[in-house]
């Protein structure tokens, strides 16, 4: 799943792609898609491009008129740079293809989503606070408004373990499964560990880990080419998405905790005293 790192690389990327570019026509190719009918998507059409920002893991395109086109990528979605494309307009359900956006010189973007399961959403509004998502998206870690202090407030209110803690949209906008495992290994603390329950020390660790890791991600992704940002992100994960592999800071081998369709990885030596942990108690942690 795209994080924060990943979508404020593409915001990027797609604002240089739309410098003074006008919005020729939108095309919807997945009726589960588009989540708003007022305004209507063709009301895009002719829209100068203002540039593209972010909420979270939501991209936002604006116009200069105001109108919002905005995305959630979701588990399986991604977007891509479009030099052209072909003459004859794709057909609607069929591939992978969800959203297809043209702009005047012949460029644009191809917005995709992986899989049987289609959970990637756009949104055609005035003002993104008007969307659900957007408008209960909590702190974001990389702003100037995220400090030791709130973070400190935040975890001492929250009677949950900390892998929920940092994931939870609410509290921290844009850390997903991959940077909340990447965080806690930095910051030496267990992913069951309640929130609320955090030393001074080990929040000042959380804080810097969050800072670090997110940062550190973000400057690797703006130097990744668009096609090669998922591989390059999997490639500097320390103990995400591997387990069975050694612990790169310790050498002990990393641990994963499985529950349905998610999962958590660790390091035993380096986050919790050497102590294995139960897989019956994620049934817990991601509620």
């Amino acid at each position: 799943m795209p994080e924060l790192p990943e979508v404020q690389a593409l915001a990027e990327r797609m604002t240089a792609d739309c410098a003074g570019r006008t919005i020729d026509h939108v095309d919807v190719l997945s009726i589960q898609v588009l989540k708003t009918f007022d305004p209507p998507v063709s009301a895009l059409h002719g829209q100068a491009v203002e540039g593209v920002g972010r909420y979270g893991k939501f991209l936002d395109l604006r116009t200069v008129d105001g109108l919002h086109l905005v995305v959630h990528l979701a588990r399986a979605g991604w977007i891509r740079h479009r030099a052209s494309f072909t003459v004859r307009k794709p057909s609607a359900g069929r591939g992978p293809l969800a959203l297809r956006i043209v702009l005047d010189d012949g460029t644009g973007f191809d917005v995709t989503e992986q899989g049987t399961t289609k959970r990637l959403a756009a949104y055609v509004v005035r003002d993104p606070q008007l969307i659900p998502g957007v408008a209960r998206l909590g702190t974001d870690p990389l702003s100037d408004a995220f400090t030791p202090e709130v973070l400190a407030e935040l975890a001492s209110t929250a009677r949950r373990r900390l892998k929920t803690f940092l994931t939870d949209q609410a509290v921290l906008a844009g850390i997903g499964n991959a940077y909340s495992d990447e965080i806690l290994h930095a910051a030496r603390l267990s992913p069951y560990a309640m929130a609320s329950a955090l030393t001074e020390g080990q929040g000042a660790r959380l804080f810097t880990a969050v800072r670090e890791t997110l940062g550190s991600a973000l400057e690797h992704a703006r130097t990744a080419t668009a096609d090669a940002l998922k591989a390059e992100k999997k490639a500097g994960l320390a103990v995400h998405g591997r387990a069975g592999e050694a612990c790169p800071r310790c050498g002990d081998t990393v641990r994963s905790v499985v529950f349905a369709d998610k999962s958590l990885q660790y390091c035993p030596t380096c986050q919790t005293g050497g102590r294995v942990l139960a897989d019956r108690r994620l049934s817990r942690l991601l509620k």
